[in-house]
């Protein structure tokens, strides 16, 4: 079985060579010639929401398809990359049982199924759950994806070895759901088993629009302050350059909703740390040397408070309770 750190250096240096930058599950190469049965995809239960619900605006957001390409940028490549190291520093061994909630088309599902994890991955947009499922069939790696909701895991107690929770803690803006979520992803987790949440950082729209130039379009300055002032991200007029309803957390928050939640909060760390605002991102990551001094960089500042709201996502490892949480 391959080491799965051994896996994230190859993807780094297939994002290095390809021109957008996808991890090494997706080189022609590791490509199976045809659609295999090892991929499995297994259709809503009829209740699997119980009474949840993902907002219109969103579903109609992810249904663009965008997320399937989200990591063909610089930053998103960045971010890619930076996950896939957390992922090989914070998670058991395989083989170990993942269950990736909030999973989109099965990127991240789909590199740890390639390193030896027996992976579920849920998602509550169908055509996320198709697309991992095509791609799974293409590329070979066994796991299952399914539709399902972050509040109501369909799972037993004590039944996973680490749970991913890659997206749905930015699309709750309501506490109670966020707590919801991760109490949800500490009941299915076995005692001790990391449960790993990517959040978004209160001050990335503001970053984000010094960075591209947003700040001088109308309107943009008020929209922005509403998302410093409340977290609260809106796009009313679903406009298709800008991001859906979503949350993003201050870091002085997160450990409130895991303490609510029942999960230890152990690690808090950027993701991308200031890097991602280079201009010159892509050239940076494009020569192996300069990528490997700019990811250094990043883990130097990767865990100091002051710095990680710099980060435009952010990675919060927390341990599930020795006694599951109720459901």
């Amino acid at each position: 079985m391959k080491d799965l750190r051994h896996i994230a250096s190859a993807s780094i240096e297939m994002a290095a060579r390809s021109k957008y930058g996808r991890a090494s599950w997706e080189d022609p190469s590791h490509r199976r010639d045809r659609l295999t049965e090892k991929a499995k995809v297994r259709p809503a239960c009829g209740d699997y929401y119980r009474g949840t619900k993902t907002p219109d605006e969103i579903t109609e957001y992810y249904l663009r398809g965008g997320e399937q390409t989200r990591f063909h940028n610089a930053q998103g490549q960045l971010e890619a990359l930076r996950t896939q190291e957390l992922l090989a520093r914070f998670l058991p061994p395989p083989p170990a049982d993942i269950l990736d909630v909030g999973g989109g088309p099965g990127y991240y599902a789909r590199w740890l199924a390639t390193g030896g994890y027996r992976v579920t991955m849920i998602d509550p947009i169908p055509l996320h759950v198709e697309q991992a499922h095509e791609a799974a069939g293409r590329e070979g790696p066994e796991m299952i994806a399914r539709l399902g909701d972050a509040r109501r895991l369909e799972f037993p107690d004590r039944s996973m070895d680490a749970v991913l929770e890659f997206g749905p803690l930015y699309h709750l803006p309501a506490q109670e759901d966020r707590v919801r979520a991760l109490s949800e992803a500490g009941r299915v987790t076995k005692p001790g088993g990391p449960i790993l949440v990517a959040l978004i950082s209160r001050f990335a729209s503001l970053l984000d629009g010094l960075r591209l130039g947003f700040i001088d379009r109308p309107g943009a300055l008020a929209a922005i302050a509403a998302d410093l002032r409340t977290g609260e991200h809106r796009n009313p007029d679903r406009h298709p350059a800008m991001f859906t309803t979503a949350y993003f957390h201050h870091p002085d928050e997160i450990a409130n909703d895991f303490e609510s939640a029942g999960v230890t909060l152990d690690h808090l760390i950027a993701i991308e740390g200031p890097a991602w605002l280079f201009s010159d991102l892509q050239v940076r990551l494009d020569d192996p040397d300069r990528r490997n001094r700019l990811l250094e960089a990043v883990r130097l500042v990767e865990a100091e408070p002051r710095m990680v709201g710099v980060s435009a996502h952010l990675m919060a490892i927390g341990r599930s309770s020795v006694r599951a949480t109720g459901a």
